[in-house]
């Protein structure tokens, strides 16, 4: 490819964009092909901005990561920290570093990826950069927008904080499959048939972004959060921000179930499902609080039926983890940490 300019232009062409002014109120009123975006909206409405990167050798392999996984989960999986505040996607920006070497087919399947993602959360590519590096490096910035309700009980963006002594902890479906999906593909099974659905939200996340706007608007949690890293360090996150404790009971977590094809492979008859329901990370499910006054509102959400209660939040600050027994043992952060040796 000849030029970061045509760069720009593939890029633009091949994701959702607007280049040029457009409507006030759809949100963008500047987007590409200036020096910079400019937002708009309502009074009253509240930008929720969020920033995520996604980093070959660290996050993925560019040679076992299928180039359009890459594209559709490094935008699905940013987004998704909107959704933890129930604020509903809008536009993103695009910070990518390319190899020479990674500007033509692969190129090609991360953008085809990326515009997936893109239409089916109906966001637009408002702006970013491009340049070159030894690795791919991709930067996101994504922004969604919370309309406020009007009146006495106004709805606002749910936090980490907000969880008290006594309130419920709900999960919404079952963890650790992404976790599973990573197993495989580690032991090369991209192109085994029998395991292309236990591969999926691996490779392309489902995220709740209408389960969470909803829970929001009808101000059910008292405090939310996204499990991209693991139920055990994402569940310390929120209590760490609440200054509370939990207790989880072991045998109400949802964890993925592993089929007896997988058992009979290799170096996985061993894998724990309730151990990756606690650690594993990239499921992007909801882990979210809410008081037991309000558990009655919570049945009219839409998929209850996935939603599972699996402890209760208490004074102090320490997580345990409840097991058939009766048995209590502390439960550490173990899930995904970029940093941790």
């Amino acid at each position: 490819m000849n030029g970061e300019d045509q760069l720009i232009r593939k890029i633009a062409r091949a994701v959702p964009s607007q280049i040029g002014r457009g409507a006030h109120d759809g949100g963008l009123a500047l987007g590409i092909g200036d020096d910079a975006a400019i937002l708009a909206s309502r009074p009253g409405d509240a930008w929720v901005v969020s920033c995520d990167s996604f980093i070959e050798g660290v996050h993925f392999l560019a040679n076992v990561h299928p180039a359009d996984s890459v594209g559709y989960k490094s935008l699905v999986r940013a987004v998704s920290d909107l959704a933890a505040m129930g604020a509903a996607p809008r536009f993103f920006f695009l910070a990518l570093a390319l190899p020479a070497g990674r500007t033509g087919r692969w190129l090609d399947e991360f953008l085809r990826g990326m515009r997936r993602a893109a239409r089916s959360l109906d966001m637009r590519l408002a702006g970013g950069d491009t340049t070159t590096g030894r690795v791919v490096s991709i930067s996101l910035t994504v922004v969604g927008l919370f309309a406020r309700r009007a009146g006495r009980n106004a709805a606002h963006p749910v936090t980490r904080s907000g969880a008290r002594p006594g309130d419920r902890i709900y999960v919404t479906g079952r963890l650790g499959r992404a976790q599973l999906g990573l197993e495989l593909l580690r032991r090369g099974r991209l192109k085994d048939r029998r395991f292309a659905p236990l591969l999926q939200q691996h490779l392309y996340p489902r995220i709740r972004v209408a389960l969470a706007c909803w829970l929001a608007r009808n101000r059910v949690p008292s405090a939310m959060i996204d499990l991209s890293d693991g139920l055990s360090s994402d569940l310390s996150r929120l209590c760490r921000a609440s200054n509370v404790g939990a207790r989880l009971w072991a045998d109400r977590i949802p964890s993925v179930s592993l089929p007896s094809a997988v058992s009979k492979l290799p170096r996985l008859r061993k894998l724990n499902p309730l151990q990756m329901a606690l650690h594993g990370g990239d499921d992007y499910e909801l882990l979210f609080t809410v008081p037991a006054r309000k558990e009655k509102r919570l049945r009219a959400a839409p998929q209850f039926s996935e939603f599972t209660c699996i402890g209760e939040i208490t004074h102090g600050r320490r997580i345990l983890l409840i097991g058939s027994n009766g048995r209590a043992t502390p439960l550490e952060p173990a899930g995904w940490d970029p940093f941790r040796k």
